[in-house]
């Protein structure tokens, strides 16, 4: 009898998530620009958790209740928030010890539309090699979801599902066509990811509010430990 070997396969934009089993995989969610990465900096710098929301309706429902409100879309803090999705906003001196209830343009819709699968965890490069080791000894299928631009395709989140891709080549094979299109993007990549990267559409919107700065840190490859997993209607971190 042939030993089973669990694939790894890419959903390059959340509305095809409906053509995925993820029932029976672990989904990877991903969004590199930016809330992906702030979310992983967030817990590795304190927070108690982070609760996603696909609506800013919901997250004003949090107003007054303690909870830190984190609100982004088109790459822009909504008025009336706290703050949106930037890095710099989830450092230690602000969110150490609170929760932080966040939704954006795409990642919080992505991680809503994730809830069924087995697991839900969190990548960005920050963590990339911390969440390979994880998952290539997870004994389950793996969904790469990619958060894109409202629904449609981009590149960055593309190239980071590539690097896990590659970084699992001994546990997982590759099992669509995305996954074998997301790894031969990031061999085109990886040279120089901030130059491959600064094509992308959505970095040239961030660009364009003038925030470079963003774009660099979460270019960063493996200062983090912390992998977010996905509880009940929170994300915390993993425990070792």
């Amino acid at each position: 009898m042939l030993d089973k070997v669990n694939e790894i396969n890419v959903c390059l934009s959340p509305a095809l998530i409906h053509l995925h089993d993820i029932s029976n995989s672990i989904v990877v969610v991903i969004d590199i620009f930016r809330a992906t990465t702030s979310m992983c900096y967030g817990l590795a710098n304190g927070a108690d958790g982070i609760i996603p929301v696909a609506e800013v309706s919901t997250c004003a429902i949090y107003k007054d209740h303690g909870y830190l409100l984190a609100a982004e879309r088109n790459g822009e803090v909504v008025d009336g928030f706290d703050f949106g999705n930037s890095p710099f906003s989830y450092v230690g001196e602000k969110v150490k010890g609170r929760t932080i209830v966040l939704t954006t343009t795409n990642g919080t819709k992505a991680i809503h539309l994730s809830r069924e699968a087995k697991k839900v965890v969190i990548g960005s490069f920050l963590n990339l090699t911390a969440l390979c080791n994880w998952l290539s000894k997870q004994d389950d299928s793996i969904l790469l979801v990619c958060a894109g631009w409202k629904d449609n395709f981009n590149l960055e989140d593309t190239v980071f599902a590539g690097a896990v891709i590659n970084k699992l080549k001994e546990s997982h094979k590759k099992g669509d066509d995305a996954a074998i299109a997301a790894e031969t993007l990031y061999f085109t990549a990886e040279k120089d990811l901030a130059d491959f990267l600064s094509r992308s559409a959505h970095s040239k919107r961030l660009q364009h509010l003038g925030i470079q700065k963003d774009i660099d840190f979460c270019l960063q490859t493996d200062l983090l430990e912390t992998i977010p997993v996905l509880e009940g209607d929170r994300l915390v971190a993993l425990e070792a």
